[in-house]
């Protein structure tokens, strides 16, 4: 294998406004205990209104009871009620520390409500006193609670509803486990659970109480849960989503023309023009990030696009909105340059998780013995009678792509496209001509089919592998050298591969004189590679012998690292959550053209 040496890069920029990025970072950092500290106590002010609420009457002399002087139906009322603002608040206590304004003015107002409805239970100044203090204590704070809210989604109102109704669920049980005394004869758990999920929808229930008003403020806590849970949820069903993020037509012509001067920088340059990504510029346009927000995670991949010198513009305004959001900033897939730019930019850290391979095609060779397994291969799908060919697709008509892609898209192991960093997700769309199909045709039917987005003006990167699966072994590899062969008639002198994850360890972990931690880790990545190709890649790649350019994971902490790396998972699809579409109501917006088409 040939190792290439760390590129250091030191960058000077004349695009970064200094005294902002000084104040995005200190807005990061400031008084960081505060929404942390809001957001554990709105957990356990909620927690203890849902159990103060109900957990049985417990005597307590000194204090004044309000039953004594109101009819006991308010009371009841002010306990259902307390319930219902107590579960508000334990789901509102994470959007609290993660500095949500809404959630700021939703708490202060719930804390209110809550205090009113225990005032109207009883004189307990004592548990009065926390909610009154926090209340005063977000008021003060207020500033330290900016972030405006997410982008609203259907299927976020599904899992709002099921949380709630999860939760109105627990605490039905939780009270009738609490009041067991109170129930009159035996009851199973199956005929407790039929009582609350009847209770949640207005109908009695197959348990009894004693007479008194135990059995009557369970059903009041039951419906008014049940009445909340279904006006929330239909609230934000019926409300209008938000549209996905997408890529303009004035950013994709703006985006293509950084590419045109600046796009020969990094191979990964072409896949910013992912229709699923969002884009933000620096303050002069020269220079910026294409990303896509997941689970609460910014997600940029590769390098910023653009002029160098303009990249800390552009990565302080990324900084800066993921910053306005309370999302996660990180980077997936940056060359070495890149993480040392936006680690010294945003005070963020870089760690390397592996390698992409590229092949110098003029120092290319199937000859010497590193190559025989290649060279065997190649030479056995040539005798089987498939025919390579290599093609720009601006050379293709419309009806032959269409063609090809639909063929290809019948090889796919899964349903769900993979990729995001490395991988483009389409063939065929204007703007795209000077990408390159290569197919294996035997017979005149295909067999295989790879295509590359354009690397600058001489190279290629590898987009997608598809073959059939029936067919002869190899025929990946056969496409690859074929397509190196006619790299000097499309003008190409080098060309990207597969990215290999966390190569260093599989390489060195298999060597004599490993240590076991490093053994141990290469084991663990073996393992791993069952359900993700890890070890495939890594050999792929290697049997070409390659030159190898180390990528970079940029994170702002180890803390955020496993919330990052599972937001990276759903966004390669390697995670698949099942999709909510609602005919009539959610429906794709028609492909748009794009200036500048072959």
């Amino acid at each position: 294998m040939v190792e290439t040496e760390p590129r250091m890069t030191t960058l000077q920029s004349k695009d970064k406004p200094e005294g902002q990025v000084g104040r995005t970072l200190e807005r990061r950092r400031q008084r960081r205990w505060v929404p942390i500290t809001a957001g554990w106590l709105c957990f356990l002010i909620g927690l203890h209104d849902v159990l103060r609420a109900v957990a049985p009457d417990w005597d307590a002399p000194a204090i004044i009871r309000m039953t004594e002087i109101v009819p006991g139906v308010l009371t009841n009322v002010a306990r259902a009620a307390t319930v219902i603002t107590g579960l508000l608040l334990l789901l509102l206590s994470h959007a609290l520390r993660r500095r949500k304004r809404r959630a700021l003015r939703a708490v202060v107002l719930l804390l209110a409500v809550s205090i009113v409805f225990h005032l109207a239970r009883n004189f307990a100044l004592g548990e009065l006193a926390l909610p009154a203090v926090m209340m005063g204590a977000l008021v003060h704070y207020r500033g330290e609670f900016y972030a405006v809210g997410d982008s609203r989604t259907r299927w976020r109102a599904m899992y709002v509803g099921a949380g709630l109704a999860a939760g109105s669920v627990l605490i039905g049980m939780l009270f009738m486990a609490l009041n067991a005394h109170s129930i009159a004869g035996d009851s199973s758990y199956t005929e407790r659970a039929e009582h609350v999920l009847l209770g949640l929808i207005g109908f009695d229930g197959p348990v009894n109480f004693i007479p008194g008003r135990r059995g009557e403020l369970l059903q009041y806590i039951l419906s008014g849960l049940g009445l909340f849970t279904g006006v929330v949820t239909a609230y934000l069903f019926l409300r209008p989503a938000e549209p996905s993020p997408s890529l303009s037509g004035e950013d994709e012509d703006r985006i293509r023309e950084l590419l045109a001067k600046h796009g020969a920088r990094d191979s990964l340059g072409y896949f910013s023009l992912r229709r699923d990504k969002s884009v933000i510029w620096s303050p002069t346009g020269k220079a910026c990030v294409t990303y896509r927000v997941v689970s609460g995670v910014m997600l940029a991949g590769g390098d910023p696009l653009g002029d160098p010198e303009a990249w800390p513009g552009a990565i302080n305004a990324f900084l800066e909105e993921a910053d306005r959001h309370a999302w996660v900033p990180a980077v997936m897939g940056c060359s070495e340059v890149g993480a040392e730019v936006w680690c010294r930019g945003g005070e963020l850290d870089a760690l390397e998780i592996g390698d992409e391979a590229f092949i110098d095609v003029g120092e290319f060779s199937l000859s010497g013995r590193s190559m025989r397994n290649v060279r065997q291969m190649v030479n056995r799908v040539g005798r089987q009678g498939y025919k390579a060919e290599i093609r720009r697709e601006k050379d293709y008509t419309p009806e032959e792509l269409k063609a090809l892609w639909d063929q290809a898209d019948t090889w796919r192991g899964t349903d769900n496209e993979r990729g995001f960093s490395m991988a483009l997700g389409r063939v065929g769309e204007p703007g795209d001509g000077d990408c390159a199909i290569a197919t294996a045709v035997k017979d005149g039917e295909l067999h295989a089919f790879l295509h590359f987005v354009p690397w600058g003006t001489d190279g290629l990167s590898l987009d997608l592998m598809r073959r059939d699966r029936v067919a002869q072994p190899g025929l990946n590899d056969f496409l690859i050298v074929e397509a190196i062969k006619a790299a000097s008639e499309l003008g190409i002198k080098r060309l990207s591969l597969n990215f290999a994850v966390f190569r260093s360890v599989l390489a060195r972990g298999e060597r004599i004189g490993a240590g076991p931690v490093l053994r141990a880790w290469r084991g663990l990545l073996v393992f791993l590679s069952r359900w993700f190709q890890i070890e495939s890649l890594y050999k792929f790649n290697a049997k070409f012998d390659p030159v190898w350019e180390p990528r970079f994971f940029v994170y702002p902490s180890l803390n955020d690292a496993p919330r990052i790396a599972l937001a990276a998972l759903e966004a390669e699809a390697f995670i698949v959550w099942p999709r909510l579409r609602i005919p009539g109501l959610l429906k794709r917006p028609p492909k748009r053209p794009v200036a500048g088409g072959a």
